[in-house]
């Protein structure tokens, strides 16, 4: 791992314990806050979302001051159930009408930012189980308290089924390869692809968004490239616990988050070969570095003994 990462880990890194909601309410003065939650046939798990959240941080404690989910065009009962629960709800296609819509998460996040107004935009999958409020305070909490930090993430464990740490299929075939390789001072990031994080309207505003499944790792570079690593920070939340994508729909994620990246190493990159993991210990998570084998055999025909071999 870069000495640059290692000292990022050390200062950008902390868990939503580290920021008490007092604190959180205390240090708003005047920042406005906005959670968006994409969803597509959420209605399972929507409504429980936008419960904890009213309840939380918006009735309990004043810290967010405005909640909407982006329906992308759900078949199912989602907009009622999330309506219900006290959201406001806006269809994509309501958003922006001149510009045809097309399917992907990231259209769905980009169009959000023309129907709120909060200051700092924090971003949340619709499909998450047993959901914490930790999940929204603990990434917007840096943004409130740190006038330095621009862009959050949530890191947190991700079981598969009942096994523990083998979520996050794609983050570790794809998008940590990818980013180690290319840009190693994102190597730090536990949930390069994760869909809860935060960010200041500022900023967003400022980005590109890819239309589908690469939003969050273009989302993650192009910050990088903007204002630097020192402004981007990670928060860890607990555990993660949503709906698995099956072998098919993994394929096509990963080729979009593929594509995306592909785009972004036309302005030039670094190749470093390690790949920085991540298991969580007593204190925290902690970083593993391994080499990556980048010695390549050539073809067989190519080797003098296996030619003439078969020249016989």
């Amino acid at each position: 791992m870069l000495e640059e990462v290692e000292r990022w880990l050390t200062r950008r890194s902390w868990s939503a314990a580290d920021r008490s909601l007092g604190r959180l309410v205390a240090a708003k003065r005047g920042t406005t806050v906005s959670v968006v939650l994409p969803a597509l046939d959420e209605e399972s798990t929507v409504g429980d979302i936008v419960t904890v959240i009213r309840r939380e941080l918006m009735e309990t404690v004043q810290l967010v001051d405005e909640l909407v989910v982006v329906d992308s065009g759900s078949r199912d009962r989602t907009a009622e159930v999330a309506a219900a629960a006290g959201a406001r709800v806006v269809h994509r296609d309501a958003i922006l009408p001149r510009i045809p819509a097309v399917h992907g998460k990231g259209e769905v996040l980009w169009r959000s930012l023309l129907v709120t107004s909060g200051d700092v935009v924090c971003f949340v999958d619709a499909d998450l189980r047993d959901f914490s409020a930790d999940f929204v305070s603990g990434i917007v909490g840096p943004l409130l308290t740190d006038p330095e930090v621009q862009f959050v993430k949530a890191m947190y464990d991700r079981p598969l089924g009942d096994t523990p740490g083998q979520g996050g299929r794609v983050t570790e075939l794809v998008a940590r390869p990818l980013l180690n390789l290319h840009w190693p001072q994102l190597a730090g990031f536990v949930q390069p692809l994760g869909g809860e994080y935060a960010a200041r309207r500022s900023l967003l505003e400022r980005l590109p968004f890819p239309v589908g499944y690469g939003v969050e790792l273009g989302l993650l570079v192009d910050t990088l490239h903007t204002v630097g690593l020192d402004a981007l920070a990670q928060v860890d939340v607990g555990t993660r616990k949503h709906r698995h994508q099956d072998g098919q729909a993994l394929g096509r994620m990963a080729a979009a988050i593929y594509r995306t990246a592909q785009l972004r190493l036309s302005r030039g990159h670094l190749v470093r070969p390690a790949l920085t993991q991540f298991e969580r210990g007593e204190q925290g998570f902690v970083p593993r570095t391994h080499p990556v084998d980048t010695e390549e055999r050539p073809p067989m025909r190519e080797i003098g003994e296996y030619a003439a071999r078969h020249a016989a």
